[in-house]
């Protein structure tokens, strides 16, 4: 933080600060405390009080101020009264405040968080008030009570969002569900509140939310006859009809005696324009519900006369529909007659086909008898000789050609796998081709072509005439020695560069070597089938281009499974990128794979 931050916050809030650190945690809540004085420094409203509420938390005394809400205050310094003084304290925090950072962090957790807390607060003060004895305990914890309350109020009116958390909170309903007068009144004067806040929220809560706070409210009109708990509770119920036109008609069906028990026992005690306005709001749904009944009623008559109307005519267009089936009907079995008769003509036909066949095989066999009988008995081992040979033929003529259709499938495997060679070699003579034309657009020097005599001729001349026009000056001793100095340095970096040079050549010898093994080692490799584990290992390459050049090669696959189906129509090859290629690194020598050489 820097030192203009640290200057522009307020000083008593740092003193606060270091104090909670250096504190116990029993006089934390006494010392938040102070914060209520600091806050009302400032004019309501301002700048300077903004700037306040900012600093207490991003220093975090109003996270502090939530959690310390949780603790059981009956062995604190002030007891219920600190509590009920910490919840107003961290509702005037809260509200108007609008963190610049960790905007998200404070509305999703820290003001549910704070409501939360401010119920359970409220249930442990209620349940203190309704076991106390004394008058002044009592009085102190109903006072601590509804400030509380109040400051719950206070902090869902401004952030209307924390209505619907509240509503939906089993705590609120704990806190409703009492008999006591004070502190009942206190609570349903928190539902008006939140009612008024946000009158939607209904809409949004669930029946088996919504359902209890409407039997509790009903339960209190139905069981007390304290005309303050009345006057509540029919407020409550009048805001609550008002803002959801369905609760009216849930409460009919589920409070049938709440008209009759609001006119008869409530009428003439104080609150007579409440009671009305919510008179009139049940008996106008019991009206419009009868309305809906008589409706409904003359809608069935209309629809029973509409059906008779249309039974009858249909009954008129009876005799017509049966004629209609009748007809279809006939059609439909005269269809399937035919299809049985020509199913029996194809069954006869193929039985009488298998009695031409047996006749005509018969015949064979008869006929081949008579030859045999007219062949002398001298021939009759060479008639039987060429049959067993005309046998022979035939069984060979079928094995040859299953065992060449057999053939054939591995040839086709075969032929597979050299097409696939020659892709391969394709790519990386490609490959090679590419990197050959980027180095030589890279490499600074040229190699060194032969001039025709012509073109020697022409360039000795012009060098001739330049030497003319430009007569060289005569060099001292000392030029001339610093001239052969600077040629040496020369030299001796050009010496330097062809061993580079040399290098790089060796480089890419040892490469086509790799190359060469692994296309012979490809054009000899043995089928997927009868391939090993020591086969796989022959095929294992330890050249980082190959694994650079697979990778590129897996990337633009994946690339191509996500093509769209009109983009895979063509089949060209896809060219490996420029850019790609420039950007390989240098590759050391020894980490070339070279066959023949020992693993690391």
């Amino acid at each position: 933080m820097s030192a203009s931050a640290v200057r522009s916050v307020d000083r008593r809030i740092l003193e606060l600060a270091s104090k909670l650190t250096e504190s116990s945690n029993s006089s934390d809540p006494v010392l938040l405390l102070t914060l209520r004085d600091i806050l009302t420094s400032a004019e309501p409203g301002s700048k300077e009080l903004q700037e306040l509420k900012e600093d207490s938390y991003s220093y975090g005394l109003v996270q502090y101020c939530v959690l310390v809400l949780k603790q059981d205050y009956s062995r604190v310094d002030g007891g219920w009264t600190t509590a009920a003084g910490l919840a107003d304290v961290l509702s005037k925090c809260c509200v108007g405040l609008d963190p610049k950072n960790d905007a998200d962090d404070f509305y999703s957790n820290l003001l549910p968080s704070a409501a939360l807390n401010m119920l359970v607060l409220g249930r442990r003060i209620q349940a203190r008030f309704v076991r106390s004895v004394k008058d002044e305990e009592s009085a102190e914890l109903l006072r601590c009570f509804r400030l509380v309350m109040d400051s719950l109020c206070w902090l869902f009116s401004g952030y209307v969002q924390l209505v619907e958390l509240v509503f939906r909170q089993e705590h609120f309903l704990q806190l409703l569900m009492t008999d006591d007068v004070e502190s009942g009144t206190a609570v349903m004067s928190v539902l008006q509140a939140l009612l008024r806040a946000n009158s939607s929220v209904l809409h949004q809560i669930p029946e088996e939310t919504l359902h209890p706070i409407l039997d509790e409210l009903v339960y209190k009109l139905s069981a007390s006859s304290n005309p303050v708990t009345g006057s509540s509770a029919s407020r409550s119920l009048l805001l609550m009809v008002e803002s959801s036109p369905c609760i009216v008609q849930t409460m009919d069906m589920r409070y049938k005696g709440l008209r009759s028990l609001l006119s008869k026992q409530w009428a003439g005690k104080g609150f007579d324009r409440d009671l009305n306005r919510l008179l009139d709001i049940l008996y106008s749904s019991s009206y419009q519900k009868q309305e809906l009944q008589r409706l409904h009623r003359a809608a069935c008559v209309i629809q029973a006369v509409w059906r008779g109307f249309q039974i009858r005519k249909r009954m008129r267009k009876l005799p017509g529909a049966v004629t209609s089936l009748q007809r279809s009907f006939r059609a439909k079995r005269h269809q399937e007659m035919k299809q049985q008769k020509r199913r029996k003509e194809e069954e006869e036909l193929r039985e009488r086909l298998k009695l031409q066949r047996l006749r005509a095989m018969r015949e064979f066999r008869e006929k081949q008898l008579a030859l045999l009988e007219i062949v002398h008995a001298g021939q009759m081992d060479k008639h039987m000789r060429d049959t067993r040979e005309m046998s022979a033929l035939v069984i060979q003529k079928h094995w040859k050609g299953h065992r060449h259709r057999r053939r054939f499938l591995l040839q086709k495997q075969t032929l597979k796998q050299y097409k696939a060679a020659v892709t391969i070699q394709r790519a990386a003579l490609r490959f090679l081709k590419k990197r050959r034309r980027i180095r030589e657009s890279l490499s600074p020097w040229r190699k060194h072509q032969e001039l025709p005599d012509e073109e020697r001729l022409r360039l000795q001349q012009k060098v001739d005439a330049h030497l003319q026009l430009h007569p060289a000056q005569q060099m001292s001793v000392e030029q001339s020695q610093e001239l052969h100095s600077t040629v040496q340095d020369k030299l001796g970096q050009f010496l330097l560069t062809r061993k580079q040079q040399q290098r790089t050549e060796q480089r890419r010898e040892a490469l086509l070597a790799q190359l060469n093994t692994d296309i012979s080692m490809l054009m000899g490799a043995p089928s997927l089938r009868d391939a090993t584990e020591k086969d796989v290992d022959f095929f294992t390459s330890r050249s980082v281009p190959v694994a650079l050049k697979a990778k590129q090669c897996h990337s633009t696959m994946l690339k191509r499974s996500r093509w769209p189906w009109w983009k895979k129509l063509s089949d060209e090859f896809v060219e490996e990128d420029e850019a790609f290629l420039g950007d390989i690194p240098d590759l050391e020598h020894g980490i070339i794979f070279i066959a023949g050489s020992k693993q690391p």
